[in-house]
């Protein structure tokens, strides 16, 4: 991903299994921070959540985030981002949290989804990046 040290490109791969950590803004104005999954389609970051969730909600009505990607075997490893949800959709979500799924558990379909949930894609742009 550009903008990305090549030292930290493998932070972004399926092998390294990094959680992203995302932040984002509650309707007052507090922040509300959440471990995801998640992948990259080479120019952005992409997550999947239910929709209704507080990030889902957050993330519709204020889209300027902020996330961290941390090497789980040593957390001074990391990437900061700021960025903007640029689009979200349930087209092809179900598709991507089963692949999300597969990369984190192993598991082919995504086992916790719950009756008449809905998922969504976000896609988010960076805008920012800091690493370390």
């Amino acid at each position: 991903m550009k903008g990305i040290p090549e030292s930290l490109q493998d932070l972004l791969t399926d092998e390294k299994k990094a959680y992203l950590y995302l932040a984002t803004t509650m309707k007052d104005g507090s922040p509300q921070v959440t471990p995801v999954w998640f992948n990259s389609d080479g120019e952005n970051i992409l997550i999947n959540s239910a929709a209704g969730r507080v990030k889902d909600k957050n993330m519709r009505a204020r889209p300027n985030i902020a996330l961290c990607i941390a090497d789980p075997s040593d957390p001074y490893r990391y990437i900061q981002i700021q960025g903007k949800v640029t689009e979200f959709t349930t087209e092809g979500a179900d598709e991507h949290i089963d692949a999300l799924s597969f990369k984190y558990t192993g598991n082919k379909k995504y086992r916790s989804r719950k009756p008449a949930e809905q998922r969504v894609t976000y896609k988010i742009q960076p805008t920012k990046i800091d690493a370390h």
